[in-house]
């Protein structure tokens, strides 16, 4: 009899995919971020969301939104446009997760979330310039004649 043991593992996302450069609550890592997004949070979104590509006035939805749809009584947990944000992020820089865990992140600590993607958004925007010198070549002439 032979006994055989099968581990079988769920990928997270995408094979081939990439982790986030800073954690949700590193927040320190970008100080002046992180209070901008204390001090003035819809400033802070709109910023995010042009430095990404897309119309700075998309955040605005989530404030609007929310209260048009708690005025015919219907609640609201998650705020649309921050988990769209979230998830179009992930996507374009081909990060690993899951819309699960993008849902849990943006209904938990939408703050939080928002500075991890202005993170990732000015990490992936760096121009890193590769400086290549050309080796210089020495010649030396022997003028001794002995």
């Amino acid at each position: 009899i032979i006994m055989v043991t099968v581990v079988v593992q769920q990928p997270l996302g995408k094979a081939g995919t990439e982790a986030w450069n800073s954690g949700i609550c590193d927040c320190c890592e970008d100080v002046s971020s992180s209070c901008y997004a204390f001090w003035c949070f819809p400033c802070f979104t709109c910023t995010t969301t042009g430095e990404f590509g897309e119309s700075t006035c998309l955040p605005l939805l989530d404030i609007l939104g929310p209260a048009l749809m708690a005025a015919f009584g219907i609640g609201v947990c998650v705020r649309p446009v921050g988990l769209a944000m979230r998830v179009a992020v992930r996507y374009k820089y081909q990060i690993g997760g899951s819309l699960c865990e993008d849902i849990m992140v943006s209904c938990c600590c939408i703050w939080c979330s928002w500075c991890q993607m202005s993170r990732e958004i000015k990490a992936r925007k760096k121009v890193i310039k590769v400086v290549q010198r050309n080796p210089m070549i020495l010649v030396f002439f022997n003028t001794d004649d002995s």
